[in-house]
């Protein structure tokens, strides 16, 4: 049983009285809310330290279906080096800061953040809960945080944007062998509001995954995460009428094209009228010929772990990447993070904002849509709290002058 009861307070605002009282406080933060919510014994649905969400997750979800979310490449060495990378920067505080009317608000690529965290296109959440990602785009435009759907979605690209409304949604393209399920891909996109288009580059083909291996689990073969293929015009036609089995076998034969090359790259930019963002670079080369091809952003991540076993932790991968092309595109970060402490170590080596990944899909599985918001607005006051403890009223005050990094292990400091 799951120790955590009761169900999420609503959010209300607060308002001074009085004859001064031109303008509201702000609103009440989470951490407020959860203790007041505590004097008539109402807990929050979930634990407030996120990375007690893996271990509940597991005891409420199908065995494959978690494996799924939670493994990774080979031996899970590089999830562990995410994991390192965070621990071995440690934040210093800086004391006597007015910290008394912060804001963390920018705005990335057209998108406006109140705090710089979006949700990174995790694929086939109806693997975690039914409502897959129409709950999470309902709590991303409900908190207004940015969701960025993948191609591996369960539920076709158009119906994520319904739900997602009036909020700030982007496309991650798995490119697809087929050019003119590509083309319609970005067409479909487009036209259903998705503004910043992602590419993946690290999925071209799956990595080697124990987990899913010894469960011969790959959901795609049971007809989870096909949605936008099998909703896409052009997918269809190639068809020629067969069914459902046979839709299934022709995308596993087009998901994914190891033959691209950064040659391809002007396919996208004459197709796609907005940013177009690159998810995967790893070395300070890929993020400069990223740069030379007019890319508007990158995206530093490892894929959370799950394609290359033995990689770089990718926080590590995160500073030569900036110095090299941070004041020429948008660095975004993604991979391990799972607190407030770590996104503002990524914002001080000089990410712009971060993705968060794992966490929300265990949120989602946990308490649906709750769950989602949860873990975003946990993470928002953690991150905020951590700001201003640390003595940064703002995000310019960030640098890697914030933090200090331990010694490799074995070595004295």
């Amino acid at each position: 049983m799951i120790g955590f009861a009761g169900a999420i307070a609503p959010f209300r605002p607060r308002r001074l009285s009085g004859d001064n009282d031109r303008m509201s406080q702000p609103p009440e933060s989470y951490q407020e809310e959860i203790y007041r919510s505590g004097l008539a014994d109402v807990l929050p649905v979930l634990p407030c330290d996120l990375s007690a969400l893996e271990h509940l997750a597991r005891e409420r979800m199908a065995p494959q279906a978690h494996d799924y979310i939670a493994g990774g490449a080979g031996t899970g060495d590089t999830i562990r080096a995410n994991a390192a990378a965070f621990r071995r920067w440690r934040i210093v505080p800086r004391m006597l800061t007015d910290v008394s009317g912060p804001s963390y608000a920018s705005a990335v690529l057209g998108a406006q953040l109140a705090v710089p965290v979006l949700l990174a296109p995790v694929g086939l959440l109806r693997l975690a809960h039914p409502d897959g990602e129409l709950a999470v785009a309902r709590a991303a435009r409900s908190l207004g945080t940015p969701m960025i759907l993948a191609t591996a979605s369960s539920v076709a690209m158009e119906e994520a944007a319904v739900a997602n409304g009036g909020g700030t949604r982007w496309f991650q393209l798995s490119w697809p062998r087929d050019r003119q399920v590509a083309a319609s891909f970005l067409r479909r996109a487009q036209a259903a509001g998705f503004s910043v288009l992602v590419l993946a580059l690290d999925t071209r083909l799956l990595g080697w995954r124990p987990r899913d291996l010894d469960n011969a689990f790959l959901p795609f073969l049971r007809g989870t995460g096909v949605q936008n293929f099998l909703s896409d015009p052009a997918f269809l036609a190639g068809l020629g009428g067969a069914g459902q089995a046979a839709a299934i076998q022709r995308r596993m034969q087009v998901f994914g094209d190891p033959s691209l090359t950064w040659d391809d790259l002007p396919f996208l930019r004459e197709r796609w009228d907005g940013p177009i963002v690159l998810k995967g670079i790893q070395s300070a080369a890929d993020a400069q010929r990223a740069v030379e091809a007019g890319m508007d952003g990158i995206v530093v991540s490892n894929h959370g772990g799950r394609q290359v076993d033995g990689g770089i932790g990718a926080l590590d991968a995160l500073p030569p990447i900036v110095a090299a092309v941070g004041s020429r595109t948008t660095v975004l970060f993604d991979s391990g993070v799972r607190s407030g402490a770590d996104i503002v170590k990524a914002l001080a080596l000089g990410a712009r904002a971060v993705l968060i990944g794992r966490p929300y899909a265990y949120g989602l599985a946990l308490a649906g849509e709750d769950g989602v918001r949860h873990v975003l607005r946990a993470l928002r006051d953690d991150f905020e709290l951590t700001m201003r403890l640390a003595g940064c009223a703002s995000l310019a005050d960030l640098s890697p002058a914030l933090l200090t990094a331990l010694p490799p292990a074995g070595q004295e400091p």
